[in-house]
């Protein structure tokens, strides 16, 4: 993602996949074309919620290391690199490594790539905001968690829409209680955004995760009724939201990932994999 002359970001150049070694199990996705359909729901027992629980708090760890490591002059293909070995020294696979094809270990998303851009030669900046989500494959199961980071130093609104997306998650993450619908989720979120008028993508979501990358289930992070989900104790799922200092419009590069925000405004976003208990949410990223 080098920058044209106007500031906004164009495809680099990606290197080849990572190798990952033989031992380390992979997902059953990898070498084809999609994943198999999901099988037995969002509900986890004790055994399989240790398994992501162990496999959340390596994808945290990951994520620290790589967002520690952003700094001006570093590119993310480097980024990518980092987070890749991270895992597999642990002995677990990069979820997105051939997910539908995707070619790296983890997403990189600058400025005003809103999701799912592709580690390549890119050269971070002063002033840029870095996004990075990365998932952890361990013992069968998936654990997902995403963070934004600027690059030295950055506008106060910039710092900002960092910080109040961070708040957003969290609010979302906070209405989780059990007995609600999943869309109390998006309306806590899109009810703090529109205070700031940012932009609250709607087309890329929060997902059920656990023994698949993505089970089916669809987390909003937007005001949709129609989203009737009922939350129960044993689920477990990510709370992502993509705010914007624009427009909730994007478009989608050639390459069939990268999702930039249409007026090329900026874009931050968290995410956490949570677990639903008895009495609420437990955060399954955090370290």
């Amino acid at each position: 993602m080098p920058k044209a002359h106007n500031s906004s970001l164009i495809p680099g150049k990606i290197s080849s996949p990572r190798i990952v070694p033989s031992n380390i199990a992979r997902p059953e996705y990898v070498g084809k074309s999609g994943p198999a359909k999901h099988k037995g729901g969002d509900k986890y027992d004790e055994e399989t919620i240790q398994r992501i629980r162990a496999a959340s708090k390596l994808a945290a760890q990951a994520l620290e290391a790589v967002l520690a490591s952003v700094k001006p002059g570093v590119t993310t293909d480097q980024l990518d690199q980092i987070g890749h070995e991270f895992l597999i020294d642990r002995g677990a696979y990069p979820s997105t490594l051939g997910y539908r094809g995707f070619p790296k270990s983890l997403c990189s998303s600058l400025n005003e790539v809103i999701c799912h851009g592709i580690p390549d030669d890119t050269v971070i900046e002063e002033g840029d905001l870095v996004n990075i989500d990365i998932t952890a494959f361990l013992d069968g199961v998936h654990g997902d968690n995403n963070g934004t980071v600027i690059a030295g130093e950055a506008s106060e609104e910039v710092k900002l829409l960092v910080e109040r997306t961070h708040e957003a998650m969290m609010r979302g993450i906070k209405a989780a209680i059990p007995g609600r619908e999943v869309n109390i989720i998006g309306r806590a979120i899109e009810s703090y955004a529109k205070r700031f008028n940012y932009g609250v993508v709607r087309d890329f979501t929060g997902h059920g995760v656990g023994t698949s990358f993505h089970t089916g289930l669809i987390i909003p992070h937007y005001d949709e009724p129609a989203y009737r989900d009922l939350i129960e104790p044993g689920m477990v799922f990510t709370v992502e939201p993509m705010l914007t200092l624009g427009s909730q419009d994007w478009d989608m590069w050639d390459d069939g990932w990268t999702i930039t925000t249409k007026d090329k405004k900026f874009s931050a976003q968290f995410e956490h994999t949570i677990l639903i208990t008895e009495t609420g949410p437990e955060i399954l990223t955090e370290l």
